[in-house]
């Protein structure tokens, strides 16, 4: 009897303790999550700021870009301003060459630098007029490129303060894919949109 008493309470035990399984179904306790004040706040927009970065340009070309902290695009515009400036004064020069020979050409001396050692000019004076066009429109070609840079400039400074205070969402994103044609063994090209509705 003792022995049956005792299988008894082992079989017992073991079903009994085969029972207990977790539950699937149990609340778990919420957590409570401190947040930093520097992850919620956010910068204000500020919309004084593109002008105040298109008004340092146009003071000052690249203080613009130093304000929306760009530093790298300053060499880029003066490289730019510079270039066209070097040009205006080279053709200032060429242009104050020909003139200068043409000048003496009506005062009717033949001793201007492109009249040559014979009887004859190297240079016709039709020719030196012609020179002298065409190193005037260089020089207001370099002008112009200088005053572009000087514009798109000021035009940079502006959109990239308009950027800076652009957010861009982390969902934003590229998957490109590539589907391959099981007939023709080809990859298909194509251009598709995707929208994820949250």
């Amino acid at each position: 009897m003792k022995n049956r008493l005792l299988i008894i309470l082992l079989l017992c035990a073991v079903v009994f303790s085969s029972a207990q399984e977790s539950d699937s179904l149990s609340v778990k306790k919420e957590e409570i999550v401190i947040a930093k004040d520097s992850d919620l706040i956010k910068e204000p927009y500020d919309p004084l700021t593109p002008s105040k970065a298109a008004f340092y340009s146009a003071v000052l070309p690249g203080l613009g870009q130093a304000y929306n902290k760009k530093y790298w695009k300053i060499p880029i515009i003066y490289a730019g301003i510079a270039t066209g400036v070097y040009f205006h004064i080279q053709n200032d020069k060429e242009y104050d060459r020909f003139r200068n020979a043409y000048k003496r050409r009506l005062a009717g001396f033949t001793d201007d630098e492109f009249y040559g050692e014979g009887t004859s000019p190297l240079v016709s004076t039709d020719r030196l007029i012609d020179a002298q066009k065409s190193a005037q429109r260089n020089k207001d070609l370099s002008i112009v490129m200088s005053l572009v840079f000087y514009l798109v400039n000021i035009i940079d400074a502006n959109v990239d303060a308009h950027l800076r205070q652009y957010n861009v969402s982390d969902d934003l994103s590229l998957r490109p894919n590539v589907a391959l044609d099981p007939i023709h063994a080809q990859a298909n090209y194509s251009l598709s949109l995707k929208f994820n509705l949250k």
